[in-house]
């Protein structure tokens, strides 16, 4: 049974940080890109952060520089490691696995930046 778990999301202040997790369980972890996606209310689903299976990364242009995505394949972890966070960050991350054509999702947690 195929299980992504994020964890780590909560109320943090502007300027803060936060660090999520994805534990994932079910399939070959290491075979699979590890995705951070948000989704901000009345908003699309945006990709926040990618790690490729070789560690390459990806990042979006409103989260460079202040977000760093790593993952432990001997864990069969992703974490999102996410600095100087501003309101606009605000959304629920979703960690997502992708090895065509399979693509697996968590339920998402909660970031809220707000003082």
């Amino acid at each position: 049974q195929v299980q992504l778990v994020e964890s780590g999301g909560g109320l943090v202040q502007p300027g803060g940080s936060l660090r999520l997790s994805c534990a994932a369980s079910g399939f070959t972890f290491s075979r699979f890109a590890m995705r951070w996606f948000r989704q901000a209310p009345g908003k699309q689903r945006e990709l926040v952060a990618s790690i490729g299976t070789g560690s390459s990364t990806y990042y979006a242009d409103s989260v460079k520089g202040r977000f760093t995505i790593s993952r432990d394949n001997a864990k069969n972890t992703v974490h999102l490691q996410m600095g100087s966070l501003r309101p606009e960050d605000t959304a629920v991350y979703y960690c997502n696995a992708a090895w065509a054509p399979d693509y697996y999702w968590g339920q998402g947690t909660q970031v809220t930046v707000s003082a």
